[in-house]
């Protein structure tokens, strides 16, 4: 699948609009709200990895499907493994909550990629009324639901050196932008670029298969909408960024 890469003058300025506040998993939490309806706000979850290390670890045997189990053991350093299987045993046990099963009961299979059709699209669920978005880093990870298909990333910032080498991989006129700011400003502005970028390719199901300069989402404050999709920046922690992109109906 290719896309037009819109020429600036084309490209409309986005709204404002306040990040979004993700909910902090508490160590012990109770069932989450009702599944967004159509056209609501994806509700966003925090799972910080130190606060839920030791439950996750205990939980993760009877949580988690085996396939999820050996991708676990397979993680060579431990700060990964514990940041996946945390993720892991949140987003069983949120799943299991929305839709009334039990964590390890919830079935997730694969859309067809829109590229090839090959089942390794975006994640699914079984009556295609809830859908869900993943997204873990060293620390922390993000969990977003919705009542259409939804997209979340976070990233650590990176150091300059990374900006540097990458910056070229974006929409032309992210890269101008960052250009112009002094370099000091330009790791976090990246970030923010990349994680709304990620998200919104998560959402779509692509994935960074698709090129990363064929859509603009923007590097300042206010992030831009891809057409048909609505994307909001999230709080996280310092020293992090974070994005959730969301389909409207």
């Amino acid at each position: 699948m290719s896309r037009v890469i819109a020429p600036p003058e084309l490209i409309a300025p986005p709204e404002p609009r306040a990040p979004l506040s993700p909910t902090p998993l508490a160590a012990l939490y109770v069932a989450p709200p009702p599944v967004p309806g159509a056209g609501a706000a994806p509700q966003v979850w925090l799972v910080e990895t130190a606060v839920h290390r030791a439950s996750s670890a205990r939980l993760a045997p009877a949580t988690l499907d085996p396939q999820e189990l050996a991708r676990a053991a397979g993680f060579l350093r431990a700060e990964d493994r514990d940041a996946y299987v945390c993720a892991h045993v949140a987003l069983r046990r949120l799943l299991g909550a929305y839709l009334g099963l039990a964590p390890r009961g919830v079935s997730v299979s694969r859309a067809p990629c829109p590229h090839c059709a090959e089942p390794h699209g975006r994640p699914v669920l079984p009556g295609d009324t809830l859908h869900f978005s993943l997204s873990h880093c060293a620390g922390l990870s993000l969990l977003a639901f919705a009542a259409t298909p939804v997209g979340v990333d976070v990233e650590a910032v990176p150091p300059p050196a990374t900006v540097a080498e990458t910056a070229d991989v974006l929409h032309p006129r992210e890269a101008a932008e960052l250009a112009l700011l002094d370099p000091g400003e330009r790791a976090l502005a990246f970030t923010r670029v990349w994680t709304r970028k990620e998200a919104y390719l998560k959402g779509l199901g692509i994935g960074l298969s698709e090129n990363p300069a064929a859509d603009y989402v923007g590097s300042g404050p206010v992030p831009s909408h891809p057409p048909g999709w609505s994307l909001s920046d999230v709080e996280v922690p310092a020293g992090h960024c974070a994005a959730v992109a969301l389909e409207l109906p």
